[in-house]
């Protein structure tokens, strides 16, 4: 992984991250997904791989967590999350920096359930499945992990305007993988934030998981745009009706 890279991006970019609220495109088309296929959390321990500044943990900790670990490459992130969790958290939260493919510090032996919220973007195909092996090791029986990623056609079908995009550099498919494209997601408050992610196709998810040792099918979502999503702010959405922004993999332990 192009470690300092990223944590030097995630750092610089801190404060386009932070927020209290809905704010950036996948804030709305992405994380409510998220939250909606790892119910129910009441009571459960749950990872947060690559946590950032702590949105999406907070959102599971409001759930009903009985606890929430979470690491990130970005010390800036992390210390943004630790800050926002001591301001009255509804569940023992504690946030680590550290990077994702060989991290050993965990608390606790498994978790019920591990989420990794773009974080498998910024990884290589032999990166992305070490991650997919850590997993398995710590999800507990009959628990569940779900990640996100950016859809790999996107690059291909969406020009390069608000509100999101990511620039192919004129690489194909299948030639692309493992290569980093940049591009710029959008908040509703106008402002981009530069985003970058390694380029897998469909079957590379399938074959890090796989050789990670998980033997079902995973429930997959292609996330878009919704009619809701148009009532409540036409203008900012309108420009990505259409295309398939996102995927949500959701693997359940046997």
């Amino acid at each position: 992984m192009q470690t300092s890279f990223f944590a030097g991006m995630f750092d610089q970019n801190a404060d386009q991250w932070a927020r209290h609220e809905p704010m950036i495109l996948s804030d709305f088309t992405a994380r409510p997904l998220v939250l909606q296929e790892l119910a129910p959390v009441t009571g459960m321990h749950v990872l947060d791989l690559g946590c950032g500044e702590g949105y999406v943990a907070r959102l599971v900790a409001q759930a009903g967590a009985q606890s929430v670990f979470g690491i990130d490459i970005s010390s800036e992130m992390v210390g943004r999350a630790q800050q926002a969790a001591a301001n009255g958290a509804p569940c023992p939260m504690t946030f680590k920096s550290g990077n994702a493919t060989n991290f050993r510090g965990f608390p606790r032996e498994q978790f019920d359930r591990v989420i990794a919220v773009f974080m498998v973007s910024y990884l290589s195909c032999a990166e992305m499945t070490e991650v997919f092996r850590t997993v398995r090791s710590r999800l507990a029986p009959g628990g569940r992990f779900i990640f996100t990623v950016p859809h790999p056609f996107l690059p291909y079908i969406r020009p390069q305007e608000k509100p999101v995009y990511f620039d192919s550099k004129g690489r194909d498919y299948f030639a692309g993988v493992d290569e980093s494209y940049e591009g710029y997601i959008w908040r509703r408050d106008g402002k981009p934030v530069a985003v970058s992610y390694m380029h897998k196709t469909f079957a590379d998810y399938f074959n890090a998981l796989a050789a990670a040792g998980f033997r079902t099918l995973p429930k997959i979502i292609e996330l878009k745009v919704t009619a809701e999503h148009l009532a409540l702010d036409r203008a900012f959405f309108e420009g990505a009706v259409g295309y398939p922004l996102q995927l949500l993999f959701r693997i359940d332990a046997q």
